[in-house]
């Protein structure tokens, strides 16, 4: 049976100021747009206004702002400083996990140097390698794979088919969805004479408290010194994180973005998708970079950073594209026009 959670105490828990009748029973979450008559919904960005005249919700999360614009309307309203935060901690409410028993699948091969504390799970066709550790509650998920000398801190799940390599250390309550794999070799090379050698890749990885890893992404071990992702840093799926990359907390990647080797990005960063970031370069704290940017120096400031230029009709790109090599040239013809200097 699903939960169900009055609309009074849904206002006191989360501290919100309430329009309407507190016995309303909320029964899930939903969109403006297709919330059902016993669930909630939220307006956060104004674009969507217009849809909740037609909205069946039960009640809908607005801002302060919002109230007055709003007039009379069907739903009842939850006043927040910032509805999809609220919207966010509300609808934990209504999500269901199953209730993993802690223990040792069968099938599971194990070290017997390694340490699995009691009320941890450690699910089906998983092998934990020499030394490795596994924390109070943790779950991990079907054919995991945690390598030597690896830490899963306590309360952190990892889902099924996660690989850690070696000298991997997580931290407490993180998430790694499947396909991750932390620890493989950083892309260290030199070349002599007419051959690659490979640099070993001696340093590891540490993940911090309360972080998240998406599905296949990528998270290399370092040369020397560790890989590091602070506190709370969120990474979405596809995302490739080179060795000796430090980011730090609170920070959040959007999928397949990629930083390259050494490179250092500041706390409470936002990363667009398909962004990437050459190696050896630093990122001030709180920098957005817009998504498919290239980031090829270090940013000092925080603030908004984009490259690239916006999609355009592809006959008119085309011309554009062919006028590039021309640029110099007519900045330099701009530039002696300007001093008042004949162009040769």
């Amino acid at each position: 049976m699903s939960s169900a959670f009055r609309l009074g105490d849904i206002a006191e828990r989360f501290g919100l100021e309430l329009h309407g009748d507190p016995d309303t029973l909320v029964r899930g979450v939903g969109t403006l747009a297709q919330a059902s008559p016993e669930q909630l919904g939220f307006l956060a960005n104004p674009r969507y206004r217009s849809q909740l005249a037609s909205s069946s919700a039960a009640a809908v999360i607005v801002r302060a702002v919002d109230v007055e614009s709003i007039g009379v309307c069907d739903q009842a309203l939850l006043v927040a400083a910032d509805p999809y935060v609220v919207f966010a901690k509300i609808a934990a409410l209504f999500e269901t996990r199953m209730d993993i028993p802690g223990g040792i699948h069968p099938s599971a091969v194990v070290d017997e140097s390694a340490r699995i504390a009691g009320s941890a799970s450690v699910g089906a066709f998983c092998v934990v390698e020499a030394n490795a550790l596994i924390g109070d509650n943790a779950i991990i998920g079907a054919q995991c794979h945690i390598g030597p000398d690896c830490e899963v801190g306590a309360g952190s799940r990892l889902m099924p088919h996660v690989t850690l390599v070696c000298r991997v250390r997580i931290g407490q309550r993180a998430t790694i969805h499947s396909g991750a794999v932390l620890g493989a070799d950083g892309f260290g090379l030199a070349f002599e004479h007419d051959h690659w050698i490979k640099v070993p890749q001696l340093g590891g990885v540490r993940i911090g408290d309360d972080c998240e890893i998406g599905a296949n992404t990528t998270i290399d071990r370092g040369a020397l010194e560790d890989t590091v992702l602070e506190n709370d840093v969120r990474l979405d799926n596809q995302i490739q994180i080179a060795h000796n990359v430090i980011i730090g907390a609170h920070t959040a990647i959007a999928g397949c973005a990629a930083i390259a080797g050494s490179t250092q990005v500041g706390k409470n960063c936002l990363i667009g998708g398909g962004a990437g970031i050459i190696g050896h370069l630093t990122i001030a704290d709180r920098v957005t970079i817009t998504a498919m940017s290239l980031v090829t120096h270090s940013i000092r400031n925080p603030g908004e950073y984009s490259s690239g230029t916006p999609i355009q009709e592809g006959k008119l790109w085309r011309r554009n594209a062919a006028r590039f090599k021309h640029l110099d040239r007519l900045a330099r013809q701009v530039a002696d026009i300007e001093k008042g200097t004949p162009n040769e």
